[in-house]
Parts: C-alpha cells; structure tokens; sequence
C-alpha cells in the first residue's frame, strides 16, 4: 500500500508564496519520478511539475515557469513544491502523485491540499 500525505496548502494573496510537501511511504516503494498536479473548479487536472527521482531532472508547466520550483528529498521520500508570485489563476486543489518504476502512467495519488490564491 502507497500513501501519499500533502500539507501546505492554504489562503495567501497574490504575489505571495507557499510550498507544498508531499509524503510518500509504502512497502517496497520504488519511484521513477514524482510529480505535482492541480485542478481548479470546472477544470480537468492538469500537470504542474515533475522531477525524475534518480537524477533530479525537472519539468514545469509553462504557466508556472519561473515561479515555481519542485525539489525532493531522497532520504525521507518527499517531495516539494515551491510556489511564488502567485496569481488568482493558480487556486485549485494540488495533488502529488508517484510515477513508479517500471510503470507507464502516475499510479498512486495523494489526497490534495487546496491553494486558494487571494486577488
């Protein structure tokens, strides 16, 4: 079983900043990468940010390049992601995922945190 546990979420203003943690725990859990998606009222989720577990290569959405950073930590199997100069646009429920080894898609998901971005 694979769980995955995100905090940071909250109400901030525009132009503020938050981060997000993820905590990914299970037996035998082995990941090629983690990733960060989001999804807003009457909208499909759409992906964010991803970084490859071995090597730390990083991917962005257009819509955040610049303002958003995602970074991992090996040792206690997290996941982060740094927002800044935040917009009204970026409200929504974010969620992190794991895409393991050896699979084609991201498998496990967490539960979300919702961002709520102040105008």
């Amino acid at each position: 079983q694979v769980q995955l546990v995100e905090s940071g979420g909250g109400l901030v203003q525009a132009g503020g900043s938050l981060r997000l943690s993820c905590a990914a725990s299970g037996r035998r859990l082995s990941m090629y990468a983690m990733g960060w998606f989001r999804q807003a009222p009457g909208k499909e989720r759409e992906f964010v940010a991803s970084i490859r577990w071995s090597g730390g290569n990083t991917y962005y959405d257009d819509s955040v390049k610049g303002r958003y950073s995602i970074s991992r930590d090996i040792r206690t199997n997290k996941v982060y992601l740094q927002m800044n100069s935040l917009k009204a646009e970026d409200t929504a429920v974010y969620y992190c995922a794991v895409h393991p080894v050896g699979g084609t898609e991201y498998k496990y998901w967490g539960q979300g945190t919702q961002v709520t971005v102040s105008s």
